[in-house]
């Protein structure tokens, strides 16, 4: 059990040489840990790649899949990609169907007087690029666009750092010592920030008193409050999170058109990639969200081709006047991406403590979407699978002249989702077959399947 969890923790590190050999010698060793297929599943894990509250790399998140037995996983880092190969390798070497997706945010002009999925931020919205196959090829034009994400983030980060060391020098870090460290491969994100800051005043203050004095003050809390928080890392941090740099922080500036990449720009952008530009839900509340079917037909009209949700945050709530409200919104805005043909990717972020692994899509509230985010999850599934080795994506042409509609389109893709995970060896003689005889692989695969065939 001792070589299991320290094989786990070897998961984590930042050595991916470490990483490739931890995993191997888990699935060899510790192969009675995984638990048979279930139908749950998670597709949208943040992993140390951008942040994940565990300090979980893309091959933890894949092994902690397999040993949950999810049917499933995502992997959705913040303007990166850097954790693609990896992750698509360890689901192949563990034997489990994945997704690479990309979150960022952009700026909606149309939307521009209204709050959307970023509270308190009008014109803003979260969107993601779902089913990427590869990092885009160094010097090409979508590797460009994929690294002015990168100097967008260390920009703005770099910003918040400079007004946060202005008005709290007392505690001041330094981007490039105190706060890259803490990612393997630069994608920082604030709540980095945050941790670069908690961990300088403890640092700077010297002892618990004194810091829970310091933080005190600077939250506006009483002292005994500020000193409860010292005992609770998740909260300090999102108390510090909010004082510093969400709406109203320290740090915080409002942002403009200027300051996210445009929602066209994007699209356009994720397409070139031959990925799924796909449209985020936070829970209905907003003003640009209160019309859902609008909002999703103006997504849609961009160029979107997906639905993300963050089912938790939608019906788990303790007040129950919201709770009502939510779940009623959830309802709502699941029927009409059904009716309009848009798959749905759910999970559950981890990148904050408390989140939960999966979600429960056999529980009281979300059993009633389970074949819906099935569906979703096994049409992200399958594209992935035929745009790595067949070259043909669901949101591209090829696709849009072979099928007649948009529900024509989610069978099949849900058909190849629903095949049994490619394996290394399976990759292999997809790659040695090219496109066409690829395509032509998983077209035969599904009909023996929907016959019940064994041949091969």
């Amino acid at each position: 059990m001792d070589d299991l969890k320290q094989l786990e923790e070897h998961l984590n590190s930042f050595d991916p040489a470490v990483r490739r050999e931890a995993l191997a010698r888990l699935l060899e060793d510790h192969a009675d840990a995984l638990r048979p297929e279930g139908s749950n599943v998670n597709m949208h894990f943040h992993s140390f790649f951008s942040f994940n509250a565990e300090g979980w790399s893309p091959s933890r998140i894949v092994w902690e899949s397999r040993k949950a037995g999810l049917y499933a996983a995502g992997l959705c880092d913040f303007d990166v990609l850097d954790g693609l190969e990896e992750f698509y390798g360890a689901g192949r070497a563990a034997g489990l169907r994945t997704l690479v997706s990309l979150e960022t945010r952009v700026y909606m002009k149309p939307y521009a007087e209204v709050d959307v999925s970023s509270p308190g931020e009008p014109g803003v919205t979260y969107i993601m690029g779902a089913g990427f196959a590869r990092v885009p090829e160094k010097g090409s034009a979508p590797f460009q666009g994929l690294e002015g994400f990168r100097k967008g983030v260390r920009d703005r980060n770099m910003a918040l750092v400079r007004k946060i060391n202005a008005r709290i020098p007392r505690i001041a870090v330094d981007y490039e010592k105190d706060v890259l460290p803490l990612t393997p491969a630069g994608g920082a994100t604030e709540r980095h920030i945050v941790r670069a800051y908690t961990t300088q005043a403890a640092k700077v203050c010297g002892n618990q008193t004194e810091t829970a004095k310091f933080w005190a003050e600077i939250l506006g809390q009483p002292l005994n409050k500020a000193e409860a928080l010292l005992d609770d890392l998740p909260a300090l941090e999102e108390a510090v999170r909010a004082r510093l740099v969400k709406k109203g922080g320290l740090g915080y500036e409002q942002p403009s058109e200027n300051t996210f990449p445009p929602l066209d720009d994007f699209i356009r952008w994720v397409r070139s990639c031959d990925a799924i530009p796909m449209i985020t839900w936070l829970d209905g509340t907003t003003a640009g969200e209160k019309d859902g079917r609008a909002l999703l037909e103006f997504m849609k009209s961009r160029g979107c081709a997906a639905l993300n949700i963050i089912p938790d945050r939608n019906w788990n709530i303790a007040d129950p006047q919201k709770r009502e409200v939510n779940r009623a919104n959830l309802r709502q805005i699941v029927q009409v991406a059904d009716d309009m043909g848009l798959p749905i990717n759910v999970g559950t972020e981890m990148n904050k403590l408390g989140l939960p692994f999966v979600d429960d899509l056999d529980g009281e509230v979300l059993k009633n979407y389970r074949a819906t985010f099935l569906r979703g999850a096994r049409i992200m599934v399958g594209h992935c699978a035929l745009l790595q080795y067949a070259g043909f994506s669901y949101a591209g042409e090829k696709a849009a002249a072979e099928f007649r509609t948009v529900h024509a389109k989610n069978d099949f893709f849900e058909a190849v989702g629903a095949l049994e995970p490619i394996t290394d060896g399976q990759a292999q003689k997809l790659e040695a077959m090219g496109p066409e005889k690829a395509y032509a692989w998983f077209q035969d695969a599904v009909k023996r399947r929907s016959t019940g065939s064994t041949k091969t």
